[in-house]
């Protein structure tokens, strides 16, 4: 349990508290439980959702939309700022996009980003909340982390040493790609038919956005994960808005 405790802390603002400094081991074996946490996150967004049924529309998805932001801290969405910054000013220069993604001021190109992101996000939750689709907050979330194991298991992290290196280096590849699967077949057993549409759409995002870190970094880094979580997650919202 104590991977999963780990996985929880890392991705949540929850006030989680560890016994000590976690092994390397231990720190690979989370990131099993990502998807796991997705799912405690789908299930608190389909409880809040529950809650405020009868509430204006705008209103509704606003608070979902905060809630959604508040229980990661944000932690992805900075992943996504830096990564726009350092894709724009890197000028196509590895080196360079690396050294940017570690500057901690957003720049312009950051808050449009963000605000692009959050806009499609809640509009798609409107869009979702009138069509009565409660089970997209279910599976969403769990989409979105998934997309970070499988992330992890596909693609090399290129900064040495720190937190992301240990994940990439202790991940027990073979239970990965199980949980994956396992990820997978849940969600179609969830939503039917209209899980297999949610999957090729995660699916072709994931690979599109993969492609662009090899071509620009030669692998993967936190901030990229963060970002390709919340694309992700903004791209299924609203293929199911619109579908």
């Amino acid at each position: 349990m104590l991977s999963f405790w780990i996985a929880l802390q890392f991705l949540s603002s929850l006030p989680i508290r560890l016994p000590g400094m976690p092994e390397p081991r231990e720190l690979g074996r989370s990131l099993l439980f990502y998807p796991v946490v997705g799912l405690l996150f789908g299930g608190l967004l389909w409880l809040l959702d529950a809650l405020l049924a009868g509430a204006p529309v705008m209103l509704h998805a606003a608070l979902l939309l905060m809630a959604w932001v508040l229980l990661s801290g944000g932690l992805h969405l900075d992943g996504l700022a830096d990564s726009a910054d350092a894709w724009l000013g890197g000028f196509g220069d590895r080196e360079r996009t690396l050294l940017i993604m570690k500057d901690p001021r957003s720049g312009p190109i950051a808050v449009v980003t963000l605000v692009l992101v959050l806009l499609l996000k809640w509009t798609a939750l409107v869009a979702l909340i009138e069509q009565g689709d409660a089970l997209a907050l279910l599976v969403v979330p769990v989409l979105g982390r998934s997309a970070l194991l499988g992330l992890f298991l596909t693609t090399p992290y290129v900064r040495a040493g720190g937190l992301g290196q240990a994940l990439a280096d202790h991940l027990p590849r073979r239970s990965g790609w199980q949980v994956l699967w396992a990820g997978a077949l849940g969600c179609v057993l969830v939503m039917g038919w209209a899980g297999l549409w949610t999957l090729a759409v995660a699916v072709l995002v994931f690979i599109g956005l993969r492609h662009i870190m090899l071509r620009r970094l030669a692998g993967c880094t936190g901030d990229t994960a963060g970002a390709l979580l919340e694309l992700l997650e903004m791209a299924v919202l609203v293929a199911l808005a619109l579908s």
